[in-house]
């Protein structure tokens, strides 16, 4: 079977660092699907607003190395303990292919790219390629209680996040909640916590350079990244 591309995605994430590692975990993280040409139909949009929320397939398009074990350290896990490849949702898999969970905001109907689906909460690179969408349906996607293994057991931690006045300013409000959502959940690679270390974490245009200490991460310089 080949696999077609019918739309890419475009967020405000042009790099792997700092993007949540599931969907819905920063809900005000806003992001726009534009369809490959063959795909500008309006009718094969038809019904889609009568959905809240999507289901999206697309490719770990930013791996650059196939994945060589069947075994993975996941994030949530310190990166310490291993668990079967099929017990995660590793990008290293044998066919890179992610899901995930995304609410419909609005479609945009007529643009010079066909129409546009905006959404939110979801968890994909700038540029990510899709292969399906797919309405999410409550009574089939939905399983209350239902156990999620070694998630369990380990609570997401967030982070006390702090931005100066100055620097939160360069942001208009629900830029600076999705981004003060994002920094919470802790962009730095999981084997990193050197308290003296600065990060940058490219965002909607502008570089965020934080450190962290302790439980605390602190905003210490945003530039705007200049356009090649």
């Amino acid at each position: 079977m080949e696999l077609k591309t019918i739309a890419h995605f475009h967020s405000p994430f042009t790099s792997k660092f700092g993007i949540p590692k599931q969907s819905g975990l920063v809900e005000q993280l806003p992001g726009t699907i534009t369809f490959e040409p063959r795909y500008r139909e309006r009718n094969a949009l038809r019904g889609i607003e009568e959905f809240d929320y999507l289901w999206l397939l697309w490719h770990f398009s930013a791996n650059r190395h196939a994945a060589t074990s069947l075994m993975v350290r996941p994030p949530l896990l310190g990166g310490n303990e291993r668990v079967g490849v099929f017990a995660s949702r590793s990008p290293f898999r044998p066919n890179g292919i992610g899901l995930s969970s995304v609410r419909l905001d609005h479609v945009e109907w007529d643009t010079p790219s066909g129409p546009v689906i905006h959404v939110r909460g979801a968890d994909l690179m700038d540029g990510t390629p899709i292969f399906d969408i797919k309405p999410y349906i409550a009574y089939a996607d939905c399983h209350p209680g239902a156990r999620s293994g070694f998630v369990d057991s380990h609570a997401l931690r967030r982070l006390k996040v702090e931005i100066a006045p100055e620097l939160a300013c360069r942001f208009n409000s629900s830029q600076l909640a999705a981004l003060v959502k994002t920094l919470e959940l802790d962009p730095r690679p999981h084997y990193q916590n050197d308290p003296g270390k600065v990060y940058g974490m490219p965002y909607d245009g502008r570089d965020i350079h934080f450190t962290v200490q302790g439980g605390t991460l602190t905003v210490i310089d945003i530039d705007t990244i200049a356009k090649t």
